[in-house]
């Protein structure tokens, strides 16, 4: 029987393009993905090769499929807090966080950067599920003076150690004083962005926030421009890059049955803030009780190099199934097939020996640290 072939699979007008999508066509995307209802660019090359060059030199993403939810109105940081049990006192404006949305189970709806843009005015860049929804469903029953929508505003990110010098000769040498997860309002020969000190890879990098859809093209080109003397190349995400990072993917490395505690992200969840929350009571008791499973990462020493899963892999211990791969790759850089999975808690401890089922076969695997490079995240800050 021959596998079915995906190109038969219809996109249609439904679908999204986003505002940069008629300019990458002139660089040969290789494939798409559909990610937030909207069409997703995944490579221009082998992903090998656009992994080294964002190691090396300097790549441009399209990832408008990060929608925004904007929050506005007198009650906008109050119901931001409700969604999010990050404490948001301390993100100043022109500053951004990474936060979790949280369900009034505790259970993770999203992972979004959270960008404040005034005193009561905040952008969520959403992972792939329907935050839009969810919020407006509970602004509904609020009672706050709120409004809440999706702008016209659209990110591209500039990723890799030349990332810099493409910045700054966009924008001048000022940009460059942009600290980590920091932004500037500004504009480019009339386009208006955002610029801000952030991406999806842990190298140094800089998303630009189109607000303006109708200039996708002419920023798209702009920036190429801008970063033909630094051999810069439209990519796809670099899941090898992220992995090794330590990055999640919401919807395959966790969803909405996960709490942060499950994934190691407690550090984003402040039980004791003074602002309400959703799922404040659940996310105490799962911290007082503890959880009975968690994500770790794995080595998986299969002696060939593993491609990017597209399912998730069964784990075995001892003979009996006791969890699933969610993510796992050949790194190049650490020539390891490394990747992560979810055990029962006893499971999780470093140097726990499992059974991973490959789609080459079975696979002897052991839990290590992660992330696997740079867990103190000196490069992306450098």
């Amino acid at each position: 029987m021959q596998p079915f072939d995906m190109t038969l699979v219809q996109c249609g007008a439904r679908l999204r393009r986003s505002p940069f999508f008629e300019a990458e066509q002139r660089y040969g995307p290789l494939g798409y993905t559909v990610y937030n209802h909207t069409l997703f660019p995944i490579r221009y090359d082998d992903l090998e090769k656009e992994y080294w060059h964002l190691l090396n030199h300097v790549t441009l993403w399209d990832v408008a499929v990060e929608r925004q939810v904007e929050i506005t109105g007198p009650d906008a940081f109050r119901f931001t807090s409700m969604l999010t049990p990050r404490d948001l006192s301390t993100c100043a404006v022109g500053q951004g966080k990474y936060v979790l949305i949280t369900s009034p189970k505790g259970g993770i709806v999203n992972d979004p950067v959270l960008l404040r843009l005034g005193e009561n005015h905040f952008w969520l860049a959403l992972a792939d599920s329907d935050v839009l929804l969810y919020a407006m469903g509970l602004a509904a029953h609020a009672g706050m003076d709120v409004e809440i929508g999706e702008p016209d505003v659209s990110p591209l990110q500039i990723q890799g150690p030349k990332s810099k010098e493409v910045v700054s000769e966009l924008f001048g040498e000022a940009v460059l004083d942009l600290r980590y997860y920091h932004f500037l309002e500004t504009e480019l020969d009339g386009i208006p962005v955002v610029v801000t000190r952030t991406g999806w890879t842990a190298e140094v990098g800089y998303e630009l926030y189109l607000r303006d859809g109708s200039k996708g093209t002419e920023l798209w080109e702009r920036i190429m421009e801008a970063g033909r003397p630094h051999d810069i190349r439209p990519t796809g995400p670099s899941d090898i890059r992220r992995v090794e990072a330590g990055i999640l993917n919401h919807g395959c490395d966790m969803t909405l049955a996960n709490n942060p505690f499950e994934v190691g992200l407690e550090r984003l969840v402040d039980l004791d803030k003074k602002e309400e929350f959703m799922g404040r009571e659940a996310l105490r008791r799962i911290h007082d009780q503890g959880v009975a499973r968690k994500l770790v990462g794995v080595e998986i020493r299969s002696g060939e190099q593993l491609a990017f899963n597209d399912r998730h892999w069964p784990v075995s211990h001892d003979g009996a199934q006791v969890g699933r791969v969610t993510s796992a790759l050949w790194s190049p850089r650490l020539e390891k097939n490394i990747g992560y999975a979810w055990l029962p808690a006893d499971l999780a401890r470093q140097g726990t020996e499992l059974v991973v089922a490959t789609a080459g076969g079975d696979a002897p695997a052991v839990v290590v640290p992660m992330p696997f490079v740079d867990p103190s995240k000196e490069i992306p800050k450098a």
